[in-house]
């Protein structure tokens, strides 16, 4: 009867650890969506509560190392379990910088409220922002399903994230290039772009702690990686 019991009390632990990651996952998802928002709004007050919302998500990741160290040291969890534990650990640490991200977008969205449009590059952000936003839904449905199939299909919608980067990062140089006035809200949006990129980067992570925990190892292939903007070089006009 006693053996039940703590049987029971761990299955209630983990059900906890699981229950703060959904609702720091469903947080990020919000912080994502109201800081691309407040992008394409100009919308510096929605900008400005996305900064101050950042805090709950920190608070939540200090809850999940509270708690999985707490059962890491007097439950001394063995295989499956363990990987349930560590998995949530490194899951939330992702989550949370995921947090910060959208945190730094909606800073710079403040600043760029005081500039105009350029090109269709918003739209490719927020096209970005979707996709991503829809990658974090999905790899935290893996992780509270464990579905390793559901993992992986993270895993493979990154490389898009990373081509439509690829692809603003080469439109934006272009405009800093004709026009130098450009070259403070451009950077600004490499920046936005590049915090979505690795906002992706962290959510095909999670996937891959997923596959960890469902599966006992990492994944054997490494995932497909279509970012070229750190390579990519703009001849200069009229060349």
């Amino acid at each position: 009867m006693e053996s039940g019991h703590i049987v029971k009390s761990f299955d209630d632990e983990l059900n906890q650890l699981h229950g703060i990651i959904a609702e720091m996952g469903g947080l990020c998802e919000q912080q994502l969506a109201l800081a691309i928002d407040a992008l394409v709004k100009r919308d510096r007050l929605q900008a400005e509560r996305v900064i101050r919302s950042d805090k709950q998500i920190d608070r939540l990741e200090e809850e999940v190392d509270n708690l999985a160290i707490s059962i890491l040291a007097l439950r001394q969890p063995m295989a499956e379990d363990l990987r349930s534990v560590i998995a949530g650990l490194k899951t939330a640490s992702n989550l949370e910088r995921i947090g910060d991200y959208a945190k730094n977008i909606a800073k710079r969205s403040e600043a760029l409220t005081q500039s105009e449009q350029l090109g269709n590059a918003t739209g490719t952000i927020q096209r970005m922002g979707n996709l991503v936003q829809g990658m974090i839904k999905n790899v935290l449905d893996a992780y509270l399903e464990g579905d390793g199939d559901k993992a992986e299909d993270v895993r493979a919608r990154d490389e898009e994230v990373d081509l439509l980067h690829t692809s603003l990062f080469r439109e934006l140089l272009t405009y800093m290039m004709e026009s130098p006035g450009t070259i403070t809200p451009c950077t600004h949006l490499l920046f936005i772009a590049k915090n979505i990129e690795r906002m992706g980067d962290h959510a095909t992570n999670i996937a891959e702690y997923v596959h960890f925990r469902v599966h006992g190892h990492p994944p054997g292939e490494a995932r497909q990686k279509g970012d070229g903007s750190s390579t990519m070089v703009v001849e200069p006009m009229g060349n």
